[in-house]
């Protein structure tokens, strides 16, 4: 999935545990110019790096997958997370443009396999 929009925030990158890294980019996307929406991407891992030269109020590109997953508290109670996972960027306008995208190798744990490709719509 991408987006257009306009970078809002950019956070340090956090150690989370001793094996997980992560950063988070937060984009104005102004769908409708009433009610601009923020939307929170996260960096995992050696993907923080691509943040590295965006800057607050550039125009982007992000490239993301989008992620879900579900969570039961100690009470038995089910609840459901999304995220949204960034994997490319590229800065469109501002003073960090670049003529290139900024990419991340795949992670190593990709658990679909190709055939899971296509959409069953």
């Amino acid at each position: 999935m991408e987006v257009k929009g306009k970078v809002h925030e950019v956070s340090p990158t956090q150690q989370v545990t001793d094996s997980l890294k992560k950063r988070e980019l937060i984009l104005e996307y102004v769908e409708n110019p009433q009610y601009p929406e923020y939307l929170k991407f996260e960096a995992i891992q050696d993907r923080c790096a691509l943040i590295d030269n965006v800057k607050i109020g550039d125009d982007v590109e992000v490239s993301f997958n989008l992620k879900g997953r579900p969570w039961t508290d100690k009470t038995g109670k089910k609840s459901y997370f999304n995220s949204l996972q960034l994997w490319k960027i590229t800065v469109l306008a501002g003073a960090g443009a670049a003529s290139t995208p900024e990419y991340a190798a795949p992670a190593a744990d990709i658990s679909s396999s190709s055939d899971d490709d296509d959409l069953p719509f």
